[in-house]
């Protein structure tokens, strides 16, 4: 278990553009491994790499019991919208409302490397 410090807001480093995975290599899968840990251990249900200074597009997401890990994440499709509070593990015990597609179709690569569409 390796566990990560999640930057804080304002670090400028969160709003740096985060580079495209070429392959889902074993420093890959170790990034994911620690930004699950450091996501469940902070009890988040999401986090980016770049929320702990990593600047590849990787995320780590726990949906109804289930993680979900990506890289190169895209919203292919969207329907809807709700508004619920959400907080960020980048602003603790900051809580907003937040409106948000309801159902969403998001296309990467799994830990494996297969194309994947959730």
């Amino acid at each position: 278990m390796s566990l990560k410090e999640i930057i804080r807001y304002p670090d400028p480093v969160i709003r740096k553009k985060s580079e495209f995975v070429e392959e889902v290599n074993e420093e890959i899968k170790q990034l994911i491994e620690d930004m699950t840990d450091t996501m469940y251990d902070s009890r988040g249900v999401g986090l980016a790499a770049v929320q702990i200074g990593v600047l590849k597009r990787v995320i780590v997401v726990n949906v109804e019991e289930k993680l979900i890990t990506m890289a190169n994440p895209e919203i292919i499709e969207n329907e809807g919208e709700s508004q619920m509070e959400e907080g960020c593990l980048c602003l603790p015990g900051v809580l907003i409302d937040i409106k948000r597609s309801e159902k969403v179709k998001v296309k990467g690569l799994n830990d494996k490397g297969e194309e994947i569409v959730i």
